[in-house]
């Protein structure tokens, strides 16, 4: 099986061309005046429906541990059946109680 060398890891040949628009998507979120809001839309569709087809697996798994915008897309395909799935726990826990406090303000001030 051919690899890809995305950082210092080799992915197989069926996440070439993800491995590639991962690690385009990971340079425009460091760098966004580099593309239009269009173009960069474009890759996160594309990124979106090639995630979408992608096998699950450990080479799915490490493509996304080097990709963090292409795993947040992962994350949120996958939210109804896995919650925050490749968040850290304490991050994902401090935002779900972020967000609890921030509805129960919203009710506090709505029922003034």
């Amino acid at each position: 099986m051919w690899g890809m060398e995305t950082g210092h890891r080799t992915f197989p040949a069926a996440l070439h061309d993800l491995a590639a628009m991962a690690a385009l998507l990971e340079q425009l979120e460091r760098q966004p005046r580099k593309a239009s809001a269009e173009q960069y839309r474009e890759v996160v569709r594309r990124v979106s429906k090639m995630l979408e087809d992608a096998e699950p697996g450990a080479a799915l798994n490490a493509l996304l541990a080097v990709a963090p915008a292409a795993a947040e897309i992962y994350e949120n395909q996958h939210y109804a059946h896995a919650g925050l799935c490749l968040s850290p726990l304490d991050s994902a826990t401090a935002a779900e109680q972020a967000a609890a406090a921030a509805i129960a303000a919203v009710k506090v001030r709505l029922a003034r």
